[in-house]
């Protein structure tokens, strides 16, 4: 059978070994192609981002091209980018589990690319607002999107370390962001209003570069399975099990388990709520607390680092970057070092382990913060201490709720929890942040600090007891498709 599920092609009961299939497969240089088309553009995202953050003070100044004030380019703008990333989140992730993985990430990226250079082309207020919105409306369908196609391609073995490093290279770009920007920044390479286009300029060839790579990244298999297309998912499978022989030069394992499956056409929006939370009310409190608690951490407190050196340490604004770039390449090695044992320890240790020592150590920055015993230097020692174990708690999120749901709700899921706890965390963490800081008293941020840690001890707690031990196992075993059969028919 051949055809769109969506258009006129017949749905039937279908057995078959897909998802075991892909779950023993080896690593290979073919998985190399999904981490690397799907993986880079939180390159992008990150360095666009730290890069509008520290550049704001250009884009403020007479003679940028752009008549805009510092507090629009951080408050307005920012806000605008968070609030597109939402929306963007939940419009592409009902069409990611509605129309496949593959054509929803060619569309954001493209998306996410066209917002970019128009920004680049800024000449009023308006147009700076309307384009970060959406290229926040592009990001916000990436997550969905790519988080979704990585977790159902990506052997079981692998696939705790893989997620958690892929969304943590959002840092990689990050510290890149905050080098760029002192360049960006140097009017004797650089005139005012031309650094700050060329640093959007930028991230558009990066990203046309991604969107080539990506156009050879296949389609789910486990999307395609379900959605009548199951010749076309056992087709891939093979070419891809063939490739991957020729490579290791010996047969692969024969592949153990079945499923029988119903395919399905779309799941509607009423299914999808009763199932998360009617079905699975621990898994989305779980889900909610990790979003919030990160969401508020890393919106709010660790984005406002660069006016705390300015503010408390009296950094100059021009070097801030430098020290940015330190906590990002922090926030990188985390994921880097730690996603292994999210596969060998387990996720439940190291999700509340991760989650509940960043806390602590933040409170104990806080304690030496409020002692007088810090300087620029060794406060940006401190949260590269934190911020190690609170990148890999973050990236755990993402991993968590792309596979602890069914799979036909999984974008969905991955969207609707990621604009929750970013619209709670990501919008009421700056605003609380920024006013207990703005003061310029000790005592205010160290509150914020503390509320910062509470949010992401509450999360850890809450993992303690509720988060899944999904490490090894099958997506379709941590949760049963919708379209599986069992005894008594579809789940």
């Amino acid at each position: 059978m051949s055809g769109d599920v969506h258009g006129t092609a017949r749905t039937r009961t279908v057995t078959t070994r897909v998802p075991a299939r892909l779950d023993r497969l080896p690593w290979s240089r073919w998985h190399w192609m999904i981490v690397v088309g799907l993986g880079t553009v939180w390159i992008l995202d990150g360095l666009e981002v730290t890069v509008v953050g520290s550049i704001a003070s250009r884009l403020s100044e007479e003679g940028s091209g752009l008549p805009i004030t510092d507090a629009q380019v951080t408050g307005v703008g920012a806000a605008l980018y968070v609030a597109g990333a939402c929306s963007g989140a939940l419009f592409f992730g009902a069409l990611t589990d509605r129309f496949g993985r593959k054509k929803l990430f060619l569309v954001t990226l493209s998306v996410y690319l066209a917002a970019t250079a128009l920004t680049a082309l800024s000449f009023s207020a308006w147009w700076f607002f309307l384009f970060r919105f959406l290229t926040g409306f592009g990001i916000g369908g990436e997550y969905a999107a790519i988080n979704s196609a990585i977790d159902e391609l990506i052997p079981s073995k692998y696939r705790g370390r893989v997620d958690l490093v892929i969304n943590g290279s959002y840092w990689l770009g990050a510290m890149g962001g905050a080098l760029l920007s002192v360049l960006a920044l140097d009017t004797h390479l650089f005139a005012l209003d031309v650094g700050w286009r060329l640093v959007f300029g930028l991230g558009v060839v990066l990203g046309l570069v991604i969107l080539l790579v990506r156009r050879h990244v296949p389609e789910s298999p486990r999307w395609m399975l379900i959605h009548g297309r199951d010749e076309d998912a056992e087709r891939l499978v093979d070419e891809v099990e063939d490739r991957i022989e020729r490579e290791t030069g010996g047969p692969l394992p024969e592949a153990l388990g079945e499923m029988t499956v119903h395919q399905r056409g779309t799941v509607g929006f009423g299914e999808i709520a009763h199932t998360v939370f009617r079905g699975y009310p621990r898994r989305a409190t779980l889900c909610f607390a990790l979003f919030t608690g990160q969401a508020f951490l890393y919106n709010a407190v660790t984005f406002g680092f660069g006016s705390i050196l300015v503010r408390f340490f009296d950094v100059p604004n021009g070097v801030t970057g430098y020290y940015f770039a330190v906590i990002a390449l922090g926030n990188f090695l985390g994921p880097l070092f730690l996603g292994r044992l999210f596969d060998t320890w387990g996720r439940r240790p190291m999700i509340a382990g991760t989650y509940i020592l960043s806390g602590l150590l933040l409170v104990g920055t806080a304690v030496l913060f409020d002692a007088g015993v810090l300087d620029a230097t060794t406060m940006t020692v401190c949260w590269c201490v934190v911020l190690f174990f609170a990148s890999a708690g973050a990236s755990s999120a993402y991993l968590t709720v792309s596979e602890i749901f069914p799979m036909e709700t999984r974008a969905m899921s991955i969207a609707f929890f990621y604009a929750l706890g970013t619209a709670v965390g990501g919008i009421t963490g700056p605003l609380v942040f920024a006013g207990l800081t703005e003061s310029g008293v000790v005592s205010d941020a160290v509150l914020a600090f503390c509320v910062g840690a509470a949010l992401m001890l509450l999360a850890g707690l809450v993992a303690v007891f509720f988060a899944v031990a999904a490490e090894g196992r099958s997506l379709e075993d941590i949760a049963t498709p919708l379209s599986a059969l069992g005894d008594e028919g579809p789940a």
